[in-house]
């Protein structure tokens, strides 16, 4: 049985369907993220499962029990807020120890288990501390140990990274994929950050407009996405709009390039071409999805290098390589290359 269960939900706001029959089932001990843009559902959808909002249709279960109309502090969950939302007039173990004040825990009790959250967060000797003590990534981990000392079912995560800067989020969103894992908690992500959804959750739901767009693990994805809206929105993708030939086996781009792909879904109406699966060859040659090209930019990125390069008057298509290769090659605007895209590499997917 799911440890957590959404059974074609929806919500409301007056004549606004902010969650539209949204049904998800998540594992014992899995990560699940709720991926989208700003104002597609996401937030709702998590605030339903923590009992801040009740749906106005469907059906909440947690543990096989059926939580939808009881309020939090019955579905025994933990949750960190985007802000944190640490009390500022307690000092750090009191912040974790808050929830299991309000359960009328022993001292005894509160005192070991307080202590066993911030050794897990490797905070074990800033109890003492005020929250206006410490670092932006202190105070998240403070948020992470009071969310996890009451032993929840279930961890919601709301856009918990989303204050950090660049470096620290990737060191934090790392540190909190080791505590889900070590704990084996199931958890259920909130993020618009495709990066930290592909490196951090087992399975990813893409929402768009209150609607699942489509479920699935990282590798499925990006390597399948299901409409134009998932490939446009996991990682980077060149997208050309056309149609389908008859026997199904070559894509036709509006400006005229006929392109040989062994997945396209019945009914395309665009062709995926992920930026590394464009190689750019070392010298002109011909055969199946070779095509003349022009560089147009050049981006230097550390790791890889990035090109954009013009097939026709209306066609451009990105393309990756390593940058840190022993003989790096050198591109400049105007130069005049060639490329080929595998037929293994490009999928054609359905209108979003």
């Amino acid at each position: 049985m799911a440890t957590v269960s959404l059974d074609r939900v929806s919500k409301r706001f007056g004549e606004v369907l902010a969650v539209d029959d949204f049904s998800i089932d998540v594992a014992e001990g899995e990560l699940l993220v709720l991926l989208g843009p700003s104002g597609c559902g996401k937030t709702t959808t998590l605030r339903m499962l923590a009992g801040f909002t009740y749906p106005s249709e469907g059906r909440v279960q947690i543990r096989g029990r059926d939580v939808t109309h009881e309020p939090p502090y019955r579905r025994n969950i933990g949750v960190v807020f985007q802000h944190y939302a640490l009390f500022p007039h307690l000092d750090v173990f009191e912040n974790v120890a808050f929830g299991l004040r309000r359960r009328k825990a022993p001292e005894a009790e509160i005192a070991d288990r307080v202590q066993r959250a911030l050794s897990l967060v490797k905070l074990e000797s800033l109890g003492q501390r005020m929250p206006r003590a410490l670092s932006g990534g202190e105070q998240q981990r403070v948020a992470v140990a009071r969310a996890l000392v009451i032993e929840p079912d279930v961890l919601l995560l709301d856009e918990p990274l989303s204050n950090l800067d660049a470096k620290l989020r990737l060191d934090v969103r790392q540190e909190m994929r080791r505590l889900q894992q070590l704990l084996k908690i199931t958890t259920v992500l909130v993020t618009h950050d495709q990066d930290e959804a592909m490196s951090m959750g087992d399975r990813l739901v893409v929402i768009d407009r209150g609607r699942v767009q489509q479920i699935g693990s990282p590798q499925d994805l990006y390597l399948a996405p299901r409409n134009r809206f998932v490939a446009s929105f996991i990682g980077r993708a060149n997208l050309m709009e056309g149609r389908l030939e008859d026997d199904g086996s070559r894509f036709v781009t509006r400006s005229g390039l006929s392109i040989a792909c062994a997945h396209c879904a019945p009914g395309a109406g665009s062709l995926m071409v992920r930026p590394e699966a464009v190689e750019i060859l070392d010298r002109p040659t011909s055969g199946l999805n070779v095509f003349p090209a022009t560089v147009e930019v050049v981006t230097y990125l550390g790791s890889i290098s990035e090109l954009v390069l013009r097939l026709t008057k209306s066609e451009t298509v990105i393309a990756t390589e390593p940058a840190g290769a022993a003989a790096p090659r050198h591109w400049t605007p105007g130069q005049q290359v060639t490329i080929r895209v595998d037929p293994a590499s490009a999928v054609g997917i359905a209108p979003s």
